[in-house]
């Protein structure tokens, strides 16, 4: 029934009843009026915050409903005769200005009278809106102006409420409008200055009446009117319809109003599952792409993170803005990467505010698993979108990209024998690439430097409470059930991510270990389940790398197996310690500057690849093999790369900026020229042309252009000229050892995750470990057996030792004690060591098991002997034996 009968039914006079068919009509239109207010009751209230009728939506504890279960419960309540709020006058029909300017066409001298009505007559006011399908600035502004002027502001309430919670309506909400031409501005100019105060009043009024007739048309079009809009305003690609402007503007004059915030957040609850609904089995989107406005109007709130949304209106949008197509989620990835860092961090915090909350107000555990709450996982997803604006939104470099080697890694020999298992290698090609980052095109890797620094999109409580064995399987079987936080790696710090490392590691090697068995079984011969390697002390890198050669040539496969590692003539059994000194001696050889494969620069005390070097190719891919086993077996190596070197095992070439710490003294130079304001020609007299020293000292002179000796440096080629420069030093020199390099690493971590879940500074921190030592971190941490305990003497004697000690000592402690003198990704407070007893008062030395991190202490009667016998054997300790 339209508003017109429905006001005839309630405001006419009563009429005889001529027939009987007359009064079952009107008694059934009573009815059908009875249930339309029962209905308008449960989904927009009566406005009366104080309401205590439990049927009503304006009462505070009132539960949301959608349409349908709305309509069906107001059949049940007219059945039942159930409580009516006291109707506002909207509720009871009276006619409107706005209904009568869009839906019945009156003159527009009647809308201005309407304007212009006494106090005592504007609250008929609170009727105007309540056929308003959408909203625009202009009218918002209005319908505040008359809320002020009565001090009720619940028309305003009603009419955000049925927009808000409308997708309809919001997707048709302030809409960009098309500009006028300067033709049409000097026209309309030049008629107004023709025309008296009289006359422009009334055409204020006339274009005020078409302005709303327009808006109700175009509300009732639906999906067509924003089919229409797209076609006429032929948005760009990455453009919207919305006027975000002005969305902003709105929600600044608004969110100050308490009582209109509560019309935002119920609004919200009401619209969520509603969109969510569309998305999932409507594919709306598809059909109208201003969908996607609905999305960046809700985003505006700057009140999303408050605690009034975070139980319940928030979850259920971002279940919503999950379910939208990879083509959206680019989209609003490219829309919000234009905002500014403050706003994309608003963003941010919103979601990680979410995140924050639902971890630490539940009670996660292995059986109770965070992977399984709705709330946390769209949260997370949510943030994947801003994270990527903030990549878009910073300094790319998507150009400078490591070619890929020309030859493929060799395929194991037992590749067969696996699929006949049904074994097959999923991701042979490498680690999956997410979906979102293929549609923008960009990696992160690409970002130099994002909106917001990385750190900020890590939330440390979920890191806590991730049970990291259960998400890495839901990472490996990829089912649409389970959500994996590593397909969002930013949301991890580098403990977790290694942890998942760790795992992949671990299993791929009993997978090897598996695989070797059943060959053995079937071949009939046997084979070596582990990565065997047998070395001399004083022969460490003939015996190692002549090793790994043929293993590399014949089985690259066998590189995945778990290393043991065996020092001929020693008792030590390896069960981790004696493969970190293997390596720590294995670093020590390779990096010693008079081998000449590296070069180690005094200042910034780094190596870099020594483009003069006489050593062959394969050499360098055999340093590769071993920095990968060192990842894949877990072992911290004391390697000092610059970082360029960890950005080009990840694909990228080194540029300018990289010079910054490969080769600072150059990249001071280089900037200085970049920056010099005389003129580059005819001060500095530079060209294309450069000198190098070869190993020897001698001067080598190299053209960066063809004919570079005779093509000048100037004010305008300047910045060609640096590039090339860079080019030539970090990637033209060292090409053919740095190719061999990276092919030697990715023969161990080709199938690995590493690339998808790393950052070139994180892949630092795996490989060297941090550099700094909180030996107060591991006091906290360390664990004892064997009768002592924190309280004992010797410990409190121990620990006070240990922290008198100087930067040295206490990294030949470590090494002595874990087989490195670095602290693990996260710090010694992730290292668990353990002190136990060996023994009462003796003049033996402590001992340990670096496997398992164990020092054996013995109950020295003082604090002087502890020292000196503890220093003795931190400074003196070589080689392995069997206690």
């Amino acid at each position: 029934m339209s508003s017109e009968e429905n006001q005839d039914c309630e405001c006419a006079p009563p009429q005889a009843e001529s027939t009987p068919a007359a009064g079952y009509d009107r008694k059934r239109a009573a009815a059908k009026h009875l249930i339309e207010r029962y209905y308008h009751q449960l989904t927009e209230g009566c406005g009366n915050e104080a309401c205590t009728n439990e049927f009503c939506a304006s009462w505070p504890r009132f539960q949301r409903m959608d349409n349908n279960t709305a309509a069906v419960k107001a059949l049940e309540l007219y059945k039942i005769n159930a409580k009516l709020c006291d109707p506002h006058p909207s509720k009871k029909g009276t006619s409107s200005a706005y209904l009568e300017n869009s839906a019945k066409g009156i003159h527009h001298n009647s809308a201005c009278s309407d304007r212009t009505m006494s106090r005592k007559e504007t609250p008929a006011a609170r009727d105007d809106f309540k056929d308003l399908n959408f909203l625009t600035e202009e009218k918002v502004y209005e319908i505040l102006e008359i809320c002020g002027e009565t001090e009720d502001y619940s028309p305003l309430i009603r009419a955000i409420g049925r927009v808000f919670s409308s997708a309809e309506g919001l997707v048709q909400s302030f809409r960009k409008t098309k500009p006028h031409t300067k033709e049409e501005l000097k026209s309309l100019q030049a008629k107004d200055e023709d025309k008296d105060e009289d006359e422009k009043e009334k055409a204020a009024c006339s274009a005020a009446a078409m302005e709303e007739d327009g808006e109700a048309s175009s509300s009732r079009l639906g999906e067509g009117a924003s089919q229409g809009d797209n076609n006429v305003q032929k948005l760009g690609v990455d453009e919207v319809s919305v006027d975000i402007d002005a969305v902003r503007r709105v929600y600044n004059k608004l969110l100050a109003n308490e009582k209109i915030e509560a019309a935002f957040l119920n609004a919200l609850v009401y619209l969520s599952p509603n969109v969510e609904c569309d998305l999932t089995y409507h594919n709306v989107y598809s059909r109208d792409p201003n969908y996607l406005n609905l999305f960046v109007i809700v985003m505006e709130n700057s009140n999303l993170h408050s605690p009034e949304y975070l139980e319940i209106a928030l979850p259920l949008f971002c279940k919503a803005m999950s379910k939208l197509p990879l083509a959206a989620l680019a989209k609003l990835a490219r829309l919000w990467s234009q905002y500014s860092a403050e706003q994309i961090r608003r963003m941010m915090e919103t979601f990680q505010q979410l995140i924050t909350y639902k971890v630490i107000s539940n009670e996660f555990n292995s059986r109770n698993l965070v992977n399984d709450d709705d709330a946390v996982v769209a949260a997370t997803k949510c943030l994947k979108i801003v994270y990527y604006a903030n990549l878009l939104g910073g300094e790319l470099d998507t150009d400078h990209n490591e070619e890929e080697d020309d030859e493929p890694i060799p395929e194991s020999s037992e590749l067969t024998l696996q699929e006949l298992l049904g074994e097959e290698r999923r991701n042979k090609k490498g680690p999956r690439v997410d979906p979102l980052e293929t549609e923008l095109g960009i990696k992160t890797i690409d970002c130099r430097r994002p909106l917001i620094p990385f750190e900020e999109f890590i939330n440390e409580p979920l890191n806590d409470v991730l049970e990291m064995d259960k998400d890495y399987t839901f990472f490996k079987v990829e089912t649409e059930n389970k959500f994996s936080f590593m397909t969002c790696p930013f949301v991890l710090n580098a403990v977790t991510k290694n942890l998942g490392l760790y795992y992949d590691n671990r299993i791929r090697m009993y997978s090897e270990r598996r695989i070797t068995v059943l060959y053995s079984l079937v071949q009939g011969q046997q084979l070596n389940p582990y990565l065997r390697l047998k070395v001399r002390r004083d022969h460490i890198i003939d015996d190692a790398l002549v090793r790994l050669e043929m293993i590399a040539m014949e089985n690259p496969a066998d590189l995945k197996k778990q290393l043991y590692v065996e020092f001929e003539g020693e008792q030590g059994v390896d069960e981790g310690g004696v493969s970190k000194e293997f390596f720590q001696l294995v670093v020590e050889e390779i990096f010693n500057p008079d081998i000449g494969m590296f070069t180690y620069d005094e200042t910034t005390k780094l190596f870099w690849f020594n483009p003069s070097s006489f050593e062959n190719e394969g050499q360098f891919t055999l340093i590769g093999i071993v920095l990968g086993l060192a990842i894949y077996n877990n072992c911290i190596l004391d390697i000092h790369f610059p970082m360029v070197v960890y950005r080009k095992l990840l694909g990228k070439k080194g540029t300018f900026r990289d010079l910054a710490d490969s080769h600072p003294v150059l990249y001071q130079s280089l900037k200085e020229l970049l920056e010099y304001e005389g003129s580059v020609e005819e001060d500095m007299m530079i060209t294309f042309q450069i000198s190098q020293t070869d190993l020897f000292g001698n001067p080598l002179m190299y053209n960066l252009r063809e004919n570079g000796d005779k093509i000048p440096v100037t004010n305008e080629n300047r910045k060609e000229f640096v590039a090339l420069y860079a080019e030539f030093m970090l990637n033209k020199t060292v090409e053919k050892q740095f190719k061999a390099f990276r092919r030697g690493f990715h023969m161990v971590t080709n199938e690995s995750p590493l690339k998808y879940l790393f950052r070139p500074e994180e892949i630092e921190l795996l490989i060297c470990g941090s550099r700094n030592l909180d030996f107060l971190a591991l006091e906290e941490t360390t664990e004892y057996d064997g009768g002592y305990n924190k309280d004992s003497r010797i410990i409190r004697d121990f620990w006070e030792t240990v922290h008198s000690f100087g930067e040295e000592q206490k990294r030949l402690f470590l090494q002595f004690t874990t087989g490195t003198d670095r602290a693990p990704v996260g710090g010694l407070g992730k290292l668990k060591m353990i002190i136990a007893k060996n023994g009462p008062d003796t003049d033996r030395l402590p001992t340990s098991h670096t496997c398992f991190n164990v020092l054996l202490l013995p109950e020295y009667s003082s604090r002087e002997k502890l020292r000196e016998r503890l220093l003795k054997a931190i400074m003196y300790a070589k080689g392995f034996g069997m206690l």
